[in-house]
């Protein structure tokens, strides 16, 4: 039996349901990768690595810019094995996400944190910042169980002078969560960073009100030397 073209056009609609539909969802949309942006200076980490391995059971320094911006770290502890490996502007969870690669390879003696300022900055509460804090500490006793872990406390700074009340509660969880537990150690700078009226001292501070100069990286290395293990050399 033949059907006019007008009447199949009129049925075809109706079977259509009947017939096999793929059940095939498409991909989620990947979201935007939260670390991408450090990927570069990570990289060029890796790279130096590869040109010339650095020893294991040295001092690794990591966190953000105030990290990052101690260029004469290994002349002000020329007794250490000390590495730098900081990365500008990062968080703490930053340096959670990528211990795998620029401290926990190294198999290091101690890690030296200074990291928080950038995370309040952000909007994140202290209680936040505090999570990721004890994270990171995890992640390095959970493949380091002998290495030290040393908090450098948040620094208050001029530019930022705002957000000290939040700087300060999150440096009173960070120190009572370290207090009393074995290999770790919380280098309070905050007090000896303040002048008499109690704000930031401005001579030790650079131009932009938020970084130090090397007045200001002299006065860490009188307080965190004080905590560093035995000279290795």
């Amino acid at each position: 039996m033949r059907f006019p073209l007008q009447f199949l056009a009129i049925l075809l609609p109706l079977f259509a349901p009947l017939a096999p539909q793929s059940h095939a969802e498409p991909a989620p949309a990947t979201a935007a990768d939260p670390f991408a942006k450090w990927e570069k200076e990570i990289a060029a980490f890796e790279e130096k690595d590869r040109e010339n391995p650095p020893p294991k059971g040295a001092i690794v320094f990591v966190g953000s810019s105030s990290i990052r911006k101690w260029v004469t770290l290994a002349e002000d502890f020329p007794h250490h094995r000390v590495l730098n490996r900081g990365f500008g502007g990062s968080q703490i969870i930053d340096s959670v996400h990528f211990a795998d690669r620029v401290v926990l390879p190294y198999e290091p003696r101690m890690v030296v944190l200074y990291a928080g300022g950038n995370d309040i900055h952000a909007g994140k509460s202290p209680e936040q910042v505090f999570a990721d804090f004890q994270a990171f500490v995890e992640k390095i006793r959970a493949k380091l169980p002998k290495t030290e872990i040393a908090c450098i406390s948040i620094a208050g700074n001029p530019a930022r002078w705002a957000e000290v009340d939040k700087v300060k509660a999150l440096n009173a969880m960070i120190e009572s969560y370290i207090q009393g537990k074995e290999g770790m150690k919380f280098i309070n700078v905050f007090p000896r960073m303040l002048a008499s009226d109690g704000l930031p001292r401005p001579e030790i501070f650079a131009a932009d009100r938020l970084h130090m100069n090397a007045e200001g990286y002299k006065l860490w290395t009188e307080i965190v030397g004080e905590y560093l293990p035995s000279p290795d050399r």
